[in-house]
């Protein structure tokens, strides 16, 4: 059974969700059985490459919200994070535009470390004080997810390596339906949208293995980042 999701380094529910993914699956009688494939999806694609800007400076902005109010923000997913045993800087952070991470996502695929490497870039993002919009930082952690540092440093010389790649995937997203990330398909049968919790992935793996019937199922709301950038926190 292949299960498909789709995601963005700069959305904290998707390393969320990605963890909380894992210990589901973990749970599941069938996991040996379970191919995980790892899909492209822009949160903010019209930010120009280079342009980055503080996190915690960039939701105050976009949300006409104090520093302190976005500081809130952000200590209110760390939260989460830290509940799942994730590490989760609250400032410091860097916003930028994805591209280049998703096209050297998609030579780790083809090289059979795109997991390695959606943990190493997802960990930098997040909690380490490492910029993944940097290209040397994003190069280094290419090597470190064990790609050749020549193909690395040619995919991140060349902007149209691996870029149809990248929009495939983003046009099949949208063909399913879907308008924020995490986006999870499980079997091409069943949706789930958000980072639901662990037990939620394990149901949705027992149901997708034991029903074949097409229509999708529905879960319950999660955090969720769409499309204009924001990242909703559940109630």
């Amino acid at each position: 059974m292949r299960v498909e999701i789709w995601s963005d380094i700069a959305c904290p529910w998707c390393y969320i969700g990605k963890a909380r993914f894992e210990k589901g699956l973990a749970a599941f009688a069938h996991r040996e059985q379970v191919e995980v494939v790892h899909r492209s999806f822009e949160l903010d694609p019209g930010r120009a490459r280079g342009e980055v800007a503080p996190v915690v400076d960039m939701l105050a902005k976009k949300y006409g919200r104090t520093r302190e109010e976005a500081l809130a923000m952000e200590e209110h997913v760390a939260s989460n994070a830290r509940a799942e045993g994730l590490g989760y800087r609250t400032e410091g952070r860097d916003h930028g535009n994805t591209f280049d991470i998703h096209r050297l996502l998609h030579l780790a695929k083809a090289r059979g470390r795109q997991d390695a490497l959606l943990d190493l870039a997802y960990r930098a993002n997040f909690a380490e004080e490492r910029s993944v919009f940097d290209t040397a930082v994003l190069a280094r952690l290419g090597v470190e997810a064990g790609l050749a540092e020549d193909e690395v440093n040619a995919v991140l010389a060349d902007p149209t390596a691996y870029a149809d790649d990248v929009r495939a995937d983003e046009s099949e997203a949208a063909a399913l339906g879907a308008t924020g990330v995490p986006f999870f398909v499980l079997d091409r049968r069943y949706g789930l949208s958000g980072g639901q919790p662990a037990e939620v992935f394990t149901q949705a793996l027992d149901q997708a293995w034991k029903d074949r019937a097409p229509e999708p199922s529905a879960a319950p709301d999660a955090g969720v980042c769409d499309t204009d950038g924001s990242c909703e926190v559940p109630a």
